[in-house]
């Protein structure tokens, strides 16, 4: 989100649905010897100036909706250390842009012709349990203009899905690792190794700054869903009440009663763009051969599936080639809403035993609360760590599922075929017929 210096938004919204700064993010990378995801908002705005793009040169301020938002009620230009780790890189080992490479970009935007620097236009990053501003009367007002709410409420580092939901989860500290699957799906592996370059693992950094690999997918239950509306609408063609909750609870539970690889079914849920995969651009996909074994159970199994698909060949590199270990690995979001269900074939997914919390459903908003209270409730110079630990959860590691032998052969069989069919995939990406 760009901004002129009075405060006029000068550029449509960009999402991490809008894959479209390959150029961008591939310069970017050799520039800083560092991955630099397609979403980045530093990757959004040199491919802006790469095509000449009129606004730039009148950017005053570019942020996040994170961080939009915390400007309007607060008046202040900052955010949460973890949200700005999504904008630009943080130096290793401090809560700040990395210095080198802030000026390496501003002396590549000096010879395009511009003005202005990183530091002049992005947010600062604050890291957890630092004050980062005070609602405004301004704001105040935004948020309830019957004038009930009063200014002056204390506002802690604003975070995105990625810092809350490590927060939701408890998965703050090094060795743990936690995997949001909603809209789009990521994993966050708390860890200190010091890797390789991927393509397809970002660094980011927990809300107090410590180092996080991230497999960021853009697609995950958005087909899914799509699929269960299209179940609702037959209900109501058949003159029958829906209860969305049950109608999820009853397709994903049938999903435990298909054959573990899915019966030779394939599907493919790109709404938009896979990066992890390769794609610019994304079309929603089942695919059957005639003898295959097509009944609703493996149809539900198979969209289940799918929607960790891109997210475990992010994840096949941080286990199998960097050797990252987790102690354990929480799941969150609305993937896992149906008790057991995604959490068992997240499981068999990652061959690995995976948590689920209580408040597993609640996702960001509940995240950012704590986030909050940590910083009025903290006692002195106490840790996130500690304070989730000991105030939060209390010892609550939530319930546990291990991966089923069977499972997981399955889902690895699942893999081969999703892997051999992104072909078809390219083909209907490639195809202009629509």
């Amino acid at each position: 989100l760009p901004f002129d210096a009075q405060g006029n938004q000068l550029a449509q919204f960009r999402t991490w649905r809008n894959t479209m700064t390959e150029q961008a993010a591939e310069e970017l990378t050799a520039l800083f010897g560092f991955n630099i995801p397609q979403r980045w908002s530093i990757a959004h705005l040199y491919q802006a100036m790469l095509n000449g793009e009129p606004h730039v040169k009148e950017i005053s301020f570019l942020t996040t909706l994170a961080g939009f938002l915390h400007w309007k009620l607060t008046g202040e230009k900052r955010m949460g250390v973890g949200e700005a780790s999504g904008m630009f890189p943080i130096g290793r080992g401090s809560c700040a842009y990395d210095k080198e490479m802030v000026h390496k970009f501003d002396a590549l935007a000096a010879e395009m012709g511009y003005s202005w620097t990183l530091e002049q236009i992005l947010p600062q990053p604050v890291p957890v349990g630092t004050p980062a501003g005070i609602l405004t009367p301004e704001g105040a007002a935004l948020l309830d203009p019957s004038g009930d709410l009063q200014p002056g409420i204390p506002l802690a580092p604003c975070e995105g899905d990625a810092g809350t939901g490590m927060t939701a989860t408890n998965a703050v500290r090094l060795g743990t690792g936690n995997v949001s699957a909603g809209t789009s799906d990521f994993a966050m592996l708390v860890t200190d190794c010091k890797m390789a370059v991927h393509r397809e693992i970002d660094m980011v950094t927990t809300p107090a700054g410590i180092p996080v690999a991230m497999v960021h997918c853009n697609n995950c239950t958005s087909d899914l869903n799509a699929w269960v509306n299209l179940f609702k609408e037959f209900m109501e063609s058949m003159g029958m009440e829906v209860d969305m909750n049950r109608l999820f609870g009853v397709l994903y539970n049938k999903a435990l009663e298909g054959d573990k690889d899915c019966g030779g079914l394939l599907a493919y849920n790109y709404f938009s763009g896979e990066h992890i995969t390769g794609f610019e651009e994304g079309r929603p996909l089942f695919v059957r051969r005639p003898d295959d074994k097509f009944n609703l159970a493996n149809f539900m199994r198979t969209h289940l599936y799918t929607c960790l698909g891109a997210m475990r060949v992010g994840l096949d590199i941080l286990f199998k080639k960097e050797g990252v270990k987790v102690d354990r690995l929480l799941g969150h979001g609305g993937l896992f809403k149906t008790k057991g269900v995604g959490q068992q074939i997240l499981a068999d997914a990652v061959n690995a035993p995976v948590s689920v919390m209580e408040t597993a459903g609640e996702g960001g908003a509940w995240g950012i609360a704590v986030l909050a209270s940590y910083l009025v409730n903290k006692d002195g110079n106490e840790t996130l760590e500690d304070f989730l630990d000991t105030k939060v959860f209390a010892g609550n590691q939530g319930s546990t599922l291990n991966p089923d032998p069977e499972g997981v052969e399955g889902f690895n069989m699942f893999m081969e075929r999703y892997m051999k069919g992104l072909s078809i995939e390219r083909a209907a990406v490639d195809s202009k017929i629509w």
